[in-house]
């Protein structure tokens, strides 16, 4: 079985843009990344906007003692699928245990917070999700950091998160060559 360094959830309704956006500048950074099937018995997934994709992997094939960083898409009801799914939660706390990322944008840091590991941080989501977070600091900022949790508002904030992930990851000078080649 193929190694993947990174995992990204796909649920039923996951916002497209965000998933498809965050996919193709990690394989562009050169890292692995694994879509993964979530809620489904197929690993043909269906987003918020009707575009079927096809993941890599369903949950279960995971190692995520092995993986650096989880990625949760926003999007509904893709977030809330995310976020009621205890293996989702069980894989996010298990890769910041193992002292990775968790990352999420849009709606999505509501998965975050299931799994404990937004408390005390600072994080933004989509308007209006902050208040089902009661334990962190909501900026409002497009992309936010904090530790190894990266957040970002929604589906306008794609790229600039998914540059972001490449340069929390160590590479800031591969982030920077996609941003100019994809005139971000």
């Amino acid at each position: 079985m193929k190694h993947f360094d990174i995992a990204l959830f796909l649920a039923p309704g996951f916002e497209e843009i965000e998933a498809i956006t965050s996919i193709d500048v990690l394989r562009r950074a050169g890292f692995h990344i694994a879509t993964v099937a979530v809620g489904t018995d197929s690993l043909l997934v269906t987003g918020a906007h009707n575009i079927t994709v096809t993941a890599d992997v369903y949950l279960q094939d995971l190692n995520p003692d092995k993986l650096k960083l989880t990625i949760c898409p926003g999007g509904l009801p893709g977030a809330t699928n995310l976020r009621d799914d205890p293996a989702v939660v069980d894989a996010i706390r298990s890769v910041v245990k193992n002292n990775g990322y968790a990352a999420a944008i849009c709606a999505a840091p509501i998965v975050l917070h299931k799994a404990g590991v937004l408390k005390g941080k600072k994080y933004t989501c989509y308007p209006s999700f902050e208040k089902q977070i009661d334990d962190a600091t909501y900026t409002a900022k497009p992309v936010q950091v904090d530790g190894k949790i990266i957040t970002a508002c929604g589906p306008g904030a794609s790229i600039q998160f998914a540059l972001e992930i490449v340069r929390q990851l160590g590479n800031p000078d591969t982030a920077e060559k996609l941003k100019s080649g994809m005139l971000a």
